[in-house]
């Protein structure tokens, strides 16, 4: 919300050395959050200059230029010659003139200067040059602005250009802030400061009449038990010229909060909006046909809206209708049938309460947000439509020069009241944590617009009109903590109850993520989103096509499948890094993939209401239409591992590496992981293993082929490793037992065994563990041969074994017999025989 001060300043008396910054203070205060400061970013001199004359000079480039005499009074120099290229002005005319030394937006200096054979000693200025406004076909005549000054008046400070306004944010529950009104009133209460409401007007001002023109709500099946329209405020202002032009103050407001200007009509209901929060629509009068009634739309009804687009209506959309059907969508955008234009002579003005959720689900399901649905949305004060739409009618019988038709009113279809809150009196200080007297509890209440009424040791509190947030004992000790100060809410540090903290899980993946860290990778979250052919690539051990779950509403429609697998987005990680340069990398990213069941059909064609709790069968339907979703962890690297030092040569990452990589995993999960020779669609046959945990297969290692990196734009050699991180930690238990150590010596021996090239080390070594028994301490495979004193088609694996007894000293026969034993088990379950 952009609040331009001088307008602040006529409800609350803001102190005239007061800057933006002073403001935005005293409104972070009470609880908004500052965002910036905007001006018209001028500096003098800017001045009225009277044109005397002008001899239009055409140019060898087709154009036609002006060498004016323009007047800007006997202290800025008296006359000056200037060049100007628009031709929409005369002799007499009063322009705004940039003097040499002035400063535009941009910013823009003005200096004198020779162009087109003249020294220019000035600018005549247009609208855009001095922000006012988008018009920059021709240069701006006061005249225009129904402004008469004498010459060399400053028109900085006649056009209201020295104004500054401050931008607030304001939270969806506090929509009565989205006005002058409203952030006047609050910065009342920061400061002290007198506050004047622009909402109070006597009675007799905005009575109605009960009858008038015609007005009535048809909502039969209101949604949700709400009707759609509770009050609707209509004046009719007669006999006005919408060619009369806005003052220049009203410009220099709305262009500061952020409404550019329309004409006097549309600029008169945007400032009224501005002001009491109160959005506002103005009818041709003459276009209507009979009354209004507001209704729901019906199915398949259309609608032409201001922005020239025919939409096709919903049941739930509020519509204003007259005879001729459908003339606008309530609360959201008016329609151009009966839309204000130069032509319009009797205006009817419509100041109206709307149902809160029926716009905002209108508004979204457009997709046409405006400054009208966006406070309807959020709550506006229904005790302000009659005055609204009364200040809009003298303002415009003010400047558009109309008469107010004092027998048209409008019509109240619900009493406008709130409900009164029960505060229990001790529960605002053990709330906030505050010792607060009631005095100060009842104080900040009745400040804020509540009335207070003590009941038996509580207060009964009765919120004003503009405040629909205040529903509850928690809101109101809320608002009590934002008016006494937030300072005075101490900072304590919680006593965290026993026995809660992080799950098994979560800190299984913490430490999973925090070894990765600490190994010198770095963690790169990727989006969920990828290709199908990514997907059956990447997601599955043949490559061959499996089943993944498509966006109804991607928001890349390249990328509109959900991932199966985390390598797709290191890759393109990767190739980002590499583009800028970065040519060493070790990355890793744990998150989600998705891996639905063949023949499952996911996602729901239901979408419950959002006003209306699922039932337990809903929610039931909602869960089965996700896919199942498991945690990954995945690292990719490319590059060297070890950079080029002097007396240290590079040492580019292999397989190796990747291999380190799961390791560490490993160890952090607390789990011992297998590795077996495997195959993968997108990496290399001979450089792909198969992880697993007790023989449950976890993941996969390898190389990645160069015909899928260069794919990529990934030069050389890259390898990476996947895991199903929640099946890993699922299997290493709740636990990790460290064994004891033994002080006795181990006894350590070697064994070569021979199995066919087929046979993997890891079953081989599976088999010495499971023979040798307790006394087997450690396995470690040291050599694979294949070569001369082998046969064809068999290789030798040579272990190194350590045996240790954890309560004597192991002799020679008791560890050969264990080795032995283990031998013995290898033959049995592969074949091996013990190398000559």
């Amino acid at each position: 919300m952009r609040v331009p001060l001088s307008w602040l300043r006529e409800y609350v008396d803001v102190p005239a050395g007061a800057t933006p910054e002073d403001v935005l203070a005293a409104l972070v205060s009470v609880g908004f959050e500052e965002e910036d400061v905007f001006g018209f970013d001028l500096q003098g001199p800017i001045v009225v200059g009277e044109v005397l004359s002008f001899e239009a000079e055409p140019q060898s480039n087709g154009k036609t230029i002006r060498w004016c005499q323009v007047d800007v009074g006997e202290a800025n120099g008296g006359v000056r010659g200037i060049v100007c290229g628009a031709g929409n002005f005369f002799p007499g005319d009063k322009v705004v003139v940039t003097l040499p030394g002035a400063v535009l937006p941009g910013p823009f200096p003005i200096a004198a200067r020779k162009t087109y054979g003249h020294v220019s000693d000035g600018m005549i200025a247009s609208a855009r040059e001095l922000g006012l406004g988008d018009e920059h076909n021709g240069i701006l005549r006061l005249i225009e602005l129904g402004i008469d000054a004498p010459a060399g008046t400053d028109a900085i400070a006649l056009l209201g250009l020295d104004d500054v306004a401050v931008d607030i944010n304001v939270t969806p529950d506090r929509g009565y802030a989205l006005s002058i009104r409203g952030v006047a009133r609050e910065y009342s209460h920061a400061t002290g400061a007198a506050f004047r409401d622009p909402g109070l007007r006597d009675a007799d001002e905005i009575a109605h009449p009960t009858s008038g023109f015609s007005v009535a709500v048809d909502d039969a099946a209101p949604i949700r038990g709400r009707v759609g329209a509770s009050e609707f405020a209509v004046r009719i202002v007669r006999d006005v010229d919408p060619t009369k032009p806005t003052p220049a103050w009203m410009i220099a407001r709305l262009t500061l909060a952020g409404i550019r200007s329309l004409g006097i009509l549309i600029d008169i209901t945007n400032y009224v909006m501005i002001e009491l929060g109160q959005p506002i629509h103005g009818y041709d009068l003459d276009l209507l046909r009979g009354g209004i009634t507001v209704r729901r739309a019906t199915a398949g009804e259309k609608l032409e809206t201001l922005d020239g687009k025919v939409r096709t209506l919903h049941t739930e959309d509020l519509l204003i209708t007259d005879e001729s059907g459908p003339i606008g969508l309530a609360g959201v955008m008016g329609g151009g049938t009966t839309e204000m234009t130069d032509a319009t002579r009797n205006v009817l003005i419509e100041a109206a309460t709307f149902d809160t959720v029926s716009i905002a689900r209108t508004a979204r399901r457009h997709k046409l947000p405006s400054e009208a649905s966006r406070r309807f949305e959020r709550g506006v004060d229904p005790a302000i439509a009659f005055v609204a739409a009364r200040r809009v009618a003298d303002l415009m019988v003010e400047f558009a020069g109309g008469t107010l038709d004092t027998e048209v009113g409008g019509a109240l279809f619900t009493p406008v009241s709130t409900v009164a809150v029960t505060l229990p009196a001790a529960f605002t200080s053990n709330l906030i944590g505050v010792d607060y007297t009631p005095e100060e509890i009842t104080g900040a209440l009745e400040k804020i617009g509540c009335r207070v009424e003590a009941e038996g040791g509580d207060w009964h509190v009765t919120p004003p009109t503009w405040r629909p947030d205040l529903t509850d004992k928690w809101t109101l000790a809320e608002e009590v903590a934002r008016i006494e100060g937030y300072h005075r809410i101490p900072s304590v540090l919680p006593t965290p109850p026993s026995g809660r903290g992080l799950t098994a899980a979560q800190q299984g993946r913490r430490r999973v993520s925090n070894a990765l860290a600490a190994a010198g990778f770095v963690e790169t979250p990727s989006f969920a989103f990828t290709t199908d052919e990514q997907n059956d690539l990447h997601g599955s051990a043949s490559g061959g096509h499996l089943p993944s779950v498509k966006l109804a509403n991607p928001l890349d429609g390249q990328a509109a499948f959900l991932r199966r697998s985390l390598v797709p987005g290191l890759l393109q990680v990767a190739h980002r890094n590499l583009s800028r340069g970065f040519t060493d990398l070790a990355l890793f990213e744990t998150g989600v993939v998705f891996l639905p069941k063949p023949g499952v059909q996911y996602g729901t064609s239901h979408v419950p209401p959002l006003a209306v709790r699922p039932s337990a069968a809903m929610l039931a339907e909602l869960d089965e239409s996700i896919p199942p979703q498991h945690r990954h962890v995945a690292v990719l690297l490319t590059g060297n591992l070890v950079a080029k030092q002097p007396g240290v040569a590079a040492a580019p990452a292999d397989l190796v590496d990747a291999l380190d990589a799961v390791r560490t995993i490993a160890s952090a999960a607390g789990v011992r992981i297998d590795v077996a020779q495997g195959e993968r669609a997108a990496l290399h046959p001979g450089r792909t293993g198969v992880l697993s945990v007790d023989g449950t297969e976890v993941g996969y290692v390898g190389e990645v082929l160069p015909a899928v990196s260069d794919a990529a734009d990934l030069p050389g050699r890259v390898v990476v490793a996947e895991l199903d991180l929640d099946l890993v930690l699922s299997l290493a238990g709740e636990k990790v037992v460290a064994a004891s150590l033994s002080g006795y010596p181990a006894a350590t021996q070697d064994v070569s065994l021979v199995v066919d090239t087929g046979v993997s080390a890891a079953s081989v070594r599976d088999a010495l563990v499971a023979g040798a028994g307790e006394l087997l301490e450690s396995v470690r495979l040291v050599d694979d041969y294949r070569g001369q004193g082998v046969a064809e088609g068999s290789k030798s694996l040579t272990f190194a074994l350590r045996f240790r007894a954890p309560d004597r000293t192991l002799t020679a026969a008791e560890a050969t017999e264990a080795k032995l034993a283990g031998v013995a088990a290898a033959h049995e379950r592969v074949g091996a025989t013990i190398r000559d």
